[in-house]
């Protein structure tokens, strides 16, 4: 099934050999353990290394829920008017159905995917780059894309990858869109990265955006046994990359505070306290290396747990320790 599908779900593949999802995850464990394939959050992908990507029928069913999570939050951070660029994949065209509810907004995108999410939206403005038709990701690349993008520049940029790691920062496995990736990132102010807990720790072969740009990463919680993406976290944070985390539930409510869009728990130079769904209470990770002249608040701040800097209780998401220096 990995082979003529290039993923499968361990929901898909419990469903078809008809046995457990426990029974099916050992399995794929020690089939990855013979290079037959990699393992992602909730499923299996054929073995890559630094070159392989996966299309986009492959990354749309990994990772989902972790996905919309994140595109929930994320949305909270654009607020009315605002004028962003948002990159091509699977978590961003996630993002863009949510920023169709933000009025005034203007959207520049590489991304057909995005594009469509957008399409329908009457109070959003779309503006495509020019460039040549990646058909692996839906995706403008090429010259004509990244000329198009010359003087242009809006508050943000909303970038997904293929991995993410605190040396190299964000990078991709395909040379054309990490290209790309660079001239969307030099239009924008500050630098969101959507990344899910599985793409941490990851490093592949062309770097896009360098930690030191980084100005935010929006993930999911990883499971308590994933030391790699727990440390990559850690490392980010020390860094000074401001770490906003979708707990459980932070989907259920409406995308970017509604009509009006909103701030998601921001203040100038750091995360504010937030209070999660869970009742657990968020500190302040240290700050960015920009001004952030937006105000804290908003609908979307109640459904985000930011990382918070508690050593005694080591191991979890919500207790990133930063190093001192």
């Amino acid at each position: 099934m990995v082979r003529a599908n290039g993923a499968v779900s361990l929901r898909e593949l419990a469903r078809v050999v008809q046995t457990s999802e426990v029974t099916v995850r050992r399995d794929v464990r020690a089939l990855e353990a013979e290079g037959l394939l990699d393992r992602r959050h909730g499923g299996a992908v054929l073995p890559g290394g630094f070159t392989r990507e996966s299309g986009f029928p492959q990354k749309s069913h990994l990772a989902t829920a972790e996905k919309t999570a994140i595109a929930d939050l994320a949305a909270g951070f654009v607020e009315e008017g605002e004028a962003v660029v948002v990159g091509a994949g699977t978590t961003t065209q996630e993002l863009a159905r949510r920023l169709a509810r933000v009025p005034g907004l203007t959207v520049v995108t590489n991304s057909l995917l995005v594009a469509q999410a957008l399409a329908h939206a009457n109070r959003v403005e779309v503006v495509m780059t020019g460039g040549t038709l990646r058909g692996s990701n839906y995706a403008l690349v090429g010259s004509g894309a990244e000329q198009s993008l010359q003087g242009l520049r809006v508050s943000r940029a909303f970038l997904s990858g293929s991995g993410l790691t605190a040396e190299r920062g964000l990078s991709t496995s395909n040379m054309l869109s990490a290209s790309v990736d660079r001239a969307l990132v030099q239009a924008a102010a500050e630098v969101v990265v959507l990344a899910d807990h599985t793409k941490l720790g990851s490093d592949t072969m062309f770097q896009t955006v360098p930690t030191d740009v980084i100005t935010r990463l929006v993930t999911d919680e990883p499971p308590g046994h994933d030391d790699r993406a727990l440390t990559e976290l850690r490392a980010l944070a020390d860094q000074g990359v401001q770490i906003a985390v979708a707990g459980p539930g932070a989907g259920s409510g409406p995308a970017g505070g509604g009509e009006g869009g909103g701030s998601a728990g921001r203040q100038s130079g750091r995360m504010g306290p937030t209070q999660g769904r869970g009742g657990e209470e968020g500190l302040p990770l240290p700050g960015p290396r920009r001004n952030h002249p937006h105000p804290p608040g908003g609908p979307g701040s109640a459904q985000l747990r930011t990382a918070v800097p508690l050593a005694e209780q080591p191991g979890r998401v919500a207790d990133l320790a930063p190093r001192r220096r």
